[in-house]
């Protein structure tokens, strides 16, 4: 039985048919903002890369739980 993706990483297929670039550009750029507050990366990649605010947000939230369950 195949599992329904849930959480942030069920934008990912959304965010690629509509930006054209893969999940992982998305996430090397926001790799370069990890100092940040979430909110704040979400405003920059509204504003200097055209996300709209749902699918900026899964990504930096995606982006920042990876980098802490990382850090564990």
């Amino acid at each position: 039985m195949t599992g329904t993706v849930k959480g942030p990483a069920s934008y990912f297929p959304s965010i690629e048919a509509k930006y054209g670039h893969p999940v992982a550009h998305w996430l090397d750029l926001i790799g370069g903002q990890t100092d940040k507050p979430h909110m704040q990366i979400v405003t920059w990649l509204k504003a200097e890369h055209g996300l709209g605010h749902g699918h900026a947000n899964a990504l930096v939230a995606h982006a920042l739980a990876a980098r802490k369950e990382s850090a564990s």
